[in-house]
């Protein structure tokens, strides 16, 4: 069984800059959750601004240990495989954020709040995958937390095919339906993101146990 430790050759350091990574995507669906219940006037972009600029230094870091570090077991296109889908997660959270502050005042109360939650859930999943690297490749624990991934992401599909069902049947402003649908997908992705993140753990784990 091989460690982070073996595969990084910088362990330690690199197992800090996941574990941050993972806070920094999680922080910002905090941040979004919190958003969702925040009064219009006193709404404000700039923890999603945070968590993006440091999701990107962090991605950059892990990019240059890389180039720095001689890996000699993880193969490189999984560990960038595993910084890209971390990036990705605040961005597309970002992007919600803006569009919905735009759109608040055409859409009304639909509400966001459950996906949130869900996409708050599957970061919280997906950061305990990646705390569970520095201790080992406990295969059967990945794939448990693994599974729990693919459940929120497939509930999420589920869940967006009954707004679509409800939007074709009710929904008789065309603009609101497109900022409507449009929102709900960018959160979508950002709960495929995870599912993309965790599958790389899984693999990563499932190639070295």
């Amino acid at each position: 069984m091989f460690s982070l430790q073996t595969i990084f050759g910088k362990g330690d350091k690199f197992y800090s800059l996941l574990e941050a990574s993972a806070e920094s995507a999680r922080s910002s669906t905090r941040a979004l959750i919190e958003l969702l219940s925040t009064p219009a006037s006193q709404q404000s972009l700039e923890k999603f601004k945070q968590a993006r600029r440091q999701e990107k230094d962090l991605a950059a870091q892990i990019s240059e240990e890389l180039v720095d570090t001689f890996v000699t077991v993880l193969e490189r296109e999984d560990i960038e495989a595993l910084n890209g889908a971390l990036y990705k997660i605040p961005k597309i959270v970002e992007k919600f954020a803006e569009r919905y502050t735009l759109a608040l005042a055409r859409i009304g109360d639909v509400d966001f709040a459950s996906r949130a939650a869900m996409l708050e859930q599957a970061c919280e999943v997906l950061q305990q995958m990646i705390g569970l690297l520095r201790y080992g490749m406990d295969l059967d624990r990945i794939k448990k937390l693994n599974d729990r991934l693919h459940a929120i992401e497939g509930e999420a599909d589920r869940q967006i095919l009954e707004l679509y069902r409800d939007a074709y049947a009710n929904e008789s402003d065309p603009i609101r339906y497109l900022i409507k649908m449009n929102l709900f997908e960018i959160l979508e992705k950002a709960i495929d993101r995870c599912r993309d993140a965790g599958n790389v753990i899984y693999h990563i784990v499932l190639k070295n146990s």
